[in-house]
């Protein structure tokens, strides 16, 4: 199937084809968007006006939309130019002003004729006790009163763009729908109560009251469905394209896992037990696992992950890791060495700073086998880093690895499997819209002994009392973490505000008892000002952006962050997991500038009130939406423009399953079902996936 089906050309051709539309109406719709008429059929409208006929406008809310039938009388030209035309009216109980202004009067007494009666329909208002009506919406004489909608669909506009084109051209294409054949399942449709497509979407731009236009009415979350479907069908081809692509069998003896877990001085949370099982089974399989470790700061992902390293090596071959930062790798490194001891595996780190004759001895060992585990950087993509026999690789996500460079790292070992860390708890739905074409592992417990962390908001005008509660903490010997204000439009401004904390703070606690990093400090100073905090040689360390902290100090207890109201939650989230590593309680504070606003408070009280990472996220999500969540530069999320990720995602799961049934049912997408679902992927414009069955 090589191109778009013929039963879609309509819904694909020039939007000039629709009636009343010209290339100035087709070049406003663009602005919304509206590139094809099949953009109309799923713009739908987002309120309705109830225009039931009333009796007078007496008993009418005003002011408000208000239609009756009346007998036209006397016209009152305006006295002076640019003044208003008056038509007095009666209703069955009263009599009200028409009002038009820069009207012609031969139109009005032909639209309006003295002495006749008309149905008008309108926005009425009181003016001077009288009520009026300013330029009536629809004047129809009685033998038209049904063209009148009871409820009118009100469309999305833009300036210029009038409702009453919109509608013209939005019934012209439903006019037009084509039957298509039903990919929804026949189960799934009947227990849902769900109209045929055609239908569904007729009914969509038909609203008879309010309950029709809401996300829940039959109609409309079918067409939310279809768009779930459309997107979830990409993304499990996507998946089943990638496993199509052999993997290689790693079935581990388990013998190194029990030396590691024999060390420990804890036992792992049941997620953990549950997320390593996962793992263990996903790489046995002769697919290749495509995974998503998703959990909380502190949930233990990096016991999970070395542990998947583990079965890599137990089963003959290597394992890497990867994170997206030279500090980050190094945390990784020292998070992992005890655990690589005690189960006596080559542990060993790669970076960009490598050089010379100690990165040719590196590359060497990986090549022969030697590294049996590796950490590193962006470096591990260089051409010549060849490893022996690549079964696994960990990639420490931050956003910052989209699908491409995911399957780039697949490229080094062909059929390595690919378990992604996430340490941004992200909401379901979102989860499933960007990482569908993967199996999820959730670790939603905390290990036993983290104490809770303290939070409070302090208002910027106490700052000296934080500063001398800090001086006694040191004095006690703790360490904190102080955080400057974010300045998204300009680095000179973040860094000057820093270096000024750094001073003052230098000034009130003591020469060489405070660090500081930035991003425009040399890699090794930052490694250097890093080093002396994790060492315990300075107490206090001031930084800029977050991605400095990835740090883990034991001793660090107080996490102070300024202008906390700059932040967004999840990095306020990600912020405070910084402390509260040790078995000594922690506090965190919000210091932030009087007045706040109501979302900035919003976001400071979520904060104070939990440590749930996914709660977190779920108000992130309420708060800003889902393009912001995540950037949506670099989201990848899909545009819906029905379905509303946000809300439905219990929808979306439903949608994510179905699909997979479907393509266990029929790969290939030849069946009847199937050749509905080609036809469903093109009407949602997923030429991609299209591509993927066409591949397969």
């Amino acid at each position: 199937m090589s191109g778009r089906p013929e039963v879609l050309f309509p819904l694909f051709g020039e939007l000039t084809r629709l009636v009343g539309v010209g290339p100035k109406i087709a070049q406003l719709m663009g602005q919304l968007d509206i590139v094809a008429p099949r953009d109309l059929a799923f713009t739908l409208p987002h309120s309705g006006i109830d225009r039931t006929l009333s009796k007078s406008v007496k008993d009418a809310v005003l002011p408000g939309v208000v239609t009756v039938e009346v007998e036209v009388g006397q016209h009152r030209p305006p006295r002076s130019k640019g003044g208003a035309y008056r038509i007095v009216v009666q209703d069955a109980e009263t009599a009200f002003q028409l009002v038009y202004f820069h009207a012609r009067g031969d139109f009005l007494s032909k639209l309006l004729p003295a002495g006749q009666r008309r149905i008008v329909s309108g926005r009425g208002e009181v003016f001077d006790g009288m009520a009026q009506m300013v330029h009536p919406d629809h004047v129809l004489r009685g033998d038209e009163a049904d063209s009148l909608p009871r409820f009118e669909p009100v469309y999305p506009l833009t300036a210029g763009l009038t409702l009453k084109a919109m509608t013209k051209a939005a019934s012209d294409v439903l006019t037009g729908l084509p039957d298509l054949a039903e990919w929804i399942s026949p189960g799934q449709k009947a227990k849902e109560g769900w109209p045929d497509w055609r239908d569904a979407l007729r009914m969509a731009h038909a609203p008879t009251s309010v309950a029709d236009l809401a996300a829940t009415a039959p109609a409309r979350r079918r067409l939310a469905y279809d768009e779930f479907m459309a997107h979830q069908l990409t993304l499990a081809l996507a998946r089943a394209h990638r496993r199509r692509g052999a993997g290689i069998v790693s079935a581990g003896s388990g013998y190194l896992r029990n030396k590691v877990l024999k060390s420990l001085p804890y036992r792992p949370t049941a997620a953990q037990m549950r997320a390593i099982d996962e793992i263990v089974g996903d790489m046995a399989r002769p697919e290749r696992m495509n995974r998503l470790l998703q959990g909380d700061v502190g949930s233990g992902k990096t016991l999970v992950a070395f542990m998947a390293l583990l079965v890599a090596v137990e089963s003959g071959g290597q394992g890497v890791m990867m994170a997206p930062t030279e500090i980050l790798a190094r945390q990784h490194l020292e998070g992992l060495q005890p655990l690589a001891e005690a189960a006596g595996v080559v542990l060993e780190l790669l970076t960009g700073r490598d050089k010379g004759g100690e990165q040719q001895a590196k590359l060497g060992a990986l090549q022969s086998g030697d590294i049996q585990i590796l950490v590193g950087t962006h470096a591990v993509f260089q051409k010549d880093v060849e490893f022996s026999d690549l079964r696994l690789a960990v990639v420490d996500e931050q956003h910052r690895f989209g699908v491409r460079q995911r399957m780039e790292l697949g490229r080094k070992g062909a059929g390595a499997d690919v378990l992604v860390m996430t340490a941004t708890p992200i909401p379901r739905s979102l989860a499933l819209a960007q990482y569908g074409d993967m199996d999820v592992s959730v670790l939603d417990e905390k290990p036993p002994g983290r104490k809770p962390i303290q939070t409070a908001l302090v208002s910027l005008d106490r700052l000296d009392e934080v500063v001398s509660h800090l001086h006694k903490a040191i004095g006690e010997g703790r360490q904190a973490y102080w955080v400057c204000p974010l300045v998204e439009e300009s680095e000179s401004v973040e860094l000057m505000a820093a270096e000024q904390r750094f001073q003052r703070l230098r000034a009130a606690l003591g020469e060489g008892v405070v660090g500081l990093v930035h991003g425009q400090l040399p890699p090794a100073e930052k490694d250097a000002a890093m080093a002396d905090f994790v060492a315990g040689r300075t107490s206090v360390l001031v930084a800029t952006t977050v991605i400095e902290v990835g740090v883990n100090v034991q001793n660090a207890t107080i996490m102070v962050i300024e202008q906390a109201e700059s932040f967004g939650l999840a990095q306020l989230h990600q912020l405070r997991g910084r402390v509260g590593r040790g078995d000594q309680a922690s506090t965190c504070l919000l210091l932030y500038q009087a007045p706040l606003g109501e979302t900035a408070m919003k976001r400071l009280t979520t904060l104070r009130e939990t440590e749930d990472g996914f709660r977190i996220s779920e108000v992130d999500l309420e708060m800003r939406g889902s393009g912001d969540l995540i950037g949506t530069a670099q989201s990848g999320l899909p545009k819906f423009r029905i379905a509303d990720m946000e809300h439905q995602a219990g929808l979306m799961a439903i949608a994510q399953s179905d699909a997979r049934a479907l393509l266990v049912e029929d790969p290939a997408l030849t069946g009847p079902r199937g050749q509905a679902a080609r036809v469903l992927l093109w009407l949602m414009r997923q030429d991609e996936a299209i591509r993927l069955i066409s591949v397969g």
